[in-house]
C-alpha cells in the first residue's frame, strides 16, 4: 500500500514546482503587457498560494516540521511574487505595503491550524474572527488603490477564501485525504474570481498601460 506521507509529498511537492517554475517569471515587468497578461499571471500566483497553504496545513498536522518549514517557506515566496506584481502596477511604497498585510492572513490560518491541532474550539474561533476581521481590511486597502473594486466585493471575496481553505484544514484535521484534496481543488478554483476581478479592475484603471 502506497504510504499517504510518501503520496502527499510526491504530488504537493510536484505541484509546487511546477507552480513555481511558471508562475515566479509572470511576476516580472517584462511578462505582463497586456491585461491578458496580467490576468493569467495573478490566476497562477493566486492558485498556487492555496496549494502551497495547503501543503503547509497538511504537513503541519502530520507532525512533519522539516516539509512544513518548507511548504511555508515557498508560500512566503510566492507573498513575495504576489507582492512585486502589485509594486509593477503601483509602486513600490504599495508593494511594501501589500506584503505585510497579506502575510497577516497567513499568520491567521496558522493559528488556526495550530488550534485545530489542539483541538481548541476558542483557538479557531478566533482565528476564524481575525480571518473575517481582515477581510474587511484587505477590501479597504485595495479599494483604497483602485476604486473599481469595492470594499465589500473584494471582503465578500477573501472571506470566501478563508472559508473554503479552512475546510481543506478540517478535512486534513479528519484525515480525509480525497475530501481534502476535492476541497483544494475548489478553493483554488474560487481564487480565480479573486484575481480576475483584480486583474480586471487594474485593465480598467490603467488602460493604456494593459490594453488587450
Amino acid at each position: 500500500m502506497l504510504n499517504t506521507i510518501t503520496f502527499r509529498r510526491t504530488v504537493l511537492g510536484g505541484v509546487a514546482a511546477l507552480a513555481l517554475a511558471v508562475s515566479a517569471p509572470l511576476a516580472q515587468a517584462d511578462h505582463i503587457k497586456t491585461g491578458g497578461d496580467l490576468r493569467v499571471a495573478v490566476n497562477l500566483l493566486l492558485a498556487e498560494h492555496v496549494h502551497l497553504a495547503a501543503a503547509a496545513t497538511g504537513w503541519a498536522m502530520m507532525g512533519m516540521n522539516r516539509n512544513f518549514k518548507a511548504a511555508a517557506g515557498a508560500l512566503d515566496a510566492n507573498s513575495v511574487d504576489l507582492a512585486n506584481a502589485i509594486g509593477l502596477v503601483y509602486g513600490d511604497g504599495a508593494r511594501d505595503a501589500f506584503l505585510p498585510l497579506w502575510r497577516k492572513h497567513i499568520g491567521f490560518f496558522v493559528d488556526y491550524t495550530t488550534a485545530t491541532i489542539k483541538g481548541s474550539k476558542s483557538g479557531r474561533d478566533k482565528a476564524v474572527a481575525d480571518l473575517m476581521d481582515y477581510a474587511r481590511d484587505f477590501g479597504a486597502f485595495l479599494n483604497s488603490a483602485n476604486p473599481n473594486l469595492p470594499a465589500d466585493a473584494v471582503e465578500a471575496l477573501v472571506k470566501e477564501h478563508a472559508v473554503t481553505l479552512a475546510a481543506v484544514v478540517d478535512a486534513q484535521a479528519n484525515q480525509d485525504w480525497p475530501k481534502a484534496y476535492e476541497l483544494q481543488r475548489k478553493a483554488a478554483a474560487h481564487m480565480q474570481m479573486i484575481s480576475d476581478a483584480l486583474a480586471g479592475a487594474i485593465v480598467k484603471q490603467f488602460p493604456d498601460r494593459f490594453g488587450g
